[in-house]
């Protein structure tokens, strides 16, 4: 006498309901991970590309006020004006200009190897403007180094190693001796960046004769 074949036993309809169910936490958690991993590179990469950007800011302040000369020059308006100066009056006027010498010629252009430039901070960007001539020429057009800038404060030291809020030299050729940049941009901590400034003349004292 043959036995009946046992019967198969497949899944309830609450099982598969169970199953799907697990099998949808288990996805959504998965999706979840991945668009938080997604969002914190994006946010990584922000990070970074603002780094390098207030990196490249300083690079190119680094570069021009170290290669700074006492050279007083004249505005597009024929005015004479210090080698070294800064202003706190807005976007109307540059927050700092001088003459910078090692400017490079690569094609060999006729042009002296002195360039004059300026740094802006306008409509939340700090700029910076350079003249293909020192004296009387026009400027080009500004190149942007950072983004959502609220305030640039400056500070200056001076031959004696005392730091100041402004500069007002006592002599047109006078230069400090370096620079002090605090910048603040909109949702960052303020960010302090020095400089020193290439050499320039001794500062000239009234009544003190100086050996040559």
């Amino acid at each position: 006498m043959t036995c009946p074949p046992a019967m198969e036993r497949g899944f309830t309809l609450i099982e598969l309901l169970v199953a799907l169910m697990i099998f949808a936490m288990l996805a959504a958690a998965g999706v979840l991970l991945l668009g938080n991993s997604v969002s914190a590179q994006a946010q990584i990469r922000l990070r970074l590309d603002d780094m390098a950007a207030v990196q490249r800011a300083g690079g190119a302040l680094a570069a021009d006020l170290g290669q700074a000369v006492p050279r007083i020059s004249r505005t597009e308006a024929g005015t004479l004006a210090p080698a070294f100066w800064s202003h706190r009056e807005g976007e109307s006027l540059p927050v700092l200009q001088f003459v910078r010498g090692g400017w490079d010629n690569l094609g060999d252009l006729p042009r002296p190897s002195l360039q004059k430039v300026e740094y802006w901070v306008r409509q939340g960007r700090l700029e910076r403007r350079t003249y293909a001539q020192v004296d009387g020429a026009a400027g080009g057009e500004p190149a942007a180094l950072l983004s959502h800038v609220e305030d640039v404060a400056l500070r200056f030291r001076d031959a004696g190693g005392e730091w100041r809020d402004e500069w007002v030299p006592t002599q047109p050729d006078l230069m400090p001796r370096a620079v002090e940049m605090t910048v603040t941009r909109t949702g960052e901590p303020p960010v302090t960046l020095r400089f020193l400034v290439g050499p320039g003349p001794v500062e000239r004292l009234e009544g003190v004769a100086t050996s040559g």
